[in-house]
């Protein structure tokens, strides 16, 4: 996940179109598994060229989804408690 965070801006200009580098880093990131869309993953690289710090960031995206899934889980278990009442 990190990985793709670390990605140096100055490598950019060696890619064909932004277009290119997008796509590029979103089949990246497909095979690494990191369950970013095209757009999350387009923040984030957004932010990281505006010189929020890469490691923050996952960190931050680590934590969002530890709270969705709890949340998701509070809510299945209220949905399961009032269908058993």
């Amino acid at each position: 996940f990190f990985f793709l965070f670390s990605f140096s801006p100055a490598c950019a200009g060696h890619m064909d179109t932004p277009r290119g580098d997008m796509d590029a880093l979103y089949d990246l990131s497909q095979l690494l598994e990191t369950g970013l869309d095209r757009e999350t993953l387009a923040v984030l690289i957004g932010l990281t060229e505006q010189g929020v710090n890469p490691e923050a960031l996952a960190a931050v995206v680590k934590e969002l989804r530890r709270e969705s899934a709890a949340l998701r889980a509070a809510e299945a278990e209220a949905a399961e408690a009032e269908g058993g009442s």
